[in-house]
C-alpha cells in the first residue's frame, strides 16, 4: 500500500509496510531473520530482527514458513539451488540493483563469479564496484546469492554477513579454496 506526503512542496512517495512478518531462524553461521509479505519474501539478514508477539499466518506465514524449510534443506546439504516457483521473492532498490540481483540468481551453487564478470554479464563492464555496491544492498541473502560474488582474482572481499560466514557459505558449497587476501595468500 503506498502514500503520498506533500513536504517542502515535493511529493514523496514511500511505502507502508504494515503487512510484514519476521521470522528469526537459526543456521550453523548465526541467527538470520526471515521477512514476508502477503505476496513475496522481501528479505534473509544476518542477526535478530524484530519479530512481532501476532502468529504467523496466511499467505506471509507460508512465504515464511517455504523459506525456512528451504534454508534449512539449504544448511542441510540437501538442497543447491532454490525453488522461487514456490517461494517469491522480492527484489529492491533501483534497476541496476534489481538488475545485479537477477545475475546472481543465475550463479550456479558451487561456482562464484568475480564483480568485474558480473557487471560485463549486465552489459556495465565498467561498472564493477557498483555491481560490489548493489551486492552489499542485496536484501535476500543467501538466496540471492550475493556470496557467490568475489573479488578479482578470485579474492573473498566484502559481506554483511562478515567474511568468516561468507567463507563458511562458499566451503558448504564446494567452492574453496578461494584466495583469502588476508589468510591465504
Amino acid at each position: 500500500m503506498s502514500s503520498f506526503v506533500i513536504f517542502q512542496k515535493r511529493l514523496v512517495s514511500f511505502a507502508i509496510m504494515d503487512k510484514n512478518v519476521n521470522m528469526i531462524m537459526e543456521t550453523p553461521v548465526g541467527d538470520i531473520t526471515l521477512t514476508a509479505d502477503e505476496e513475496a519474501l522481501s528479505g534473509v539478514c544476518f542477526g535478530r530482527g524484530a519479530v512481532s508477539d501476532a502468529a504467523i499466518t496466511g499467505p506471509a506465514g507460508e512465504i515464511l514458513r517455504e523459506a525456512q524449510r528451504q534454508l534449512t534443506e539449504y544448511f542441510a546439504g540437501e538442497r543447491r539451488e532454490f525453488d522461487l516457483r514456490r517461494l517469491p521473492i522480492r527484489l529492491s532498490g533501483t534497476e541496476f540493483t534489481q538488475q545485479v540481483g537477477r545475475a546472481m540468481l543465475m550463479i550456479p551453487c558451487g561456482e562464484v563469479r568475480t564483480y568485474g564478470e558480473m557487471a560485463a554479464a549486465i552489459g556495465r563492464p565498467a561498472a564493477a564496484r557498483a555491481v560490489g555496491g548493489a551486492c552489499h544492498r542485496n536484501p535476500i541473502c543467501i538466496i540471492v546469492p550475493c556470496h557467490r560474488v568475489v573479488g578479482a582474482g578470485g579474492s573473498l572481499t566484502g559481506f554483511g554477513g562478515g567474511l568468516a560466514v561468507k567463507q563458511w557459505l562458499l566451503r558448504h558449497e564446494g567452492v574453496l579454496p578461494v584466495k583469502n587476501n588476508r589468510r591465504n595468500k
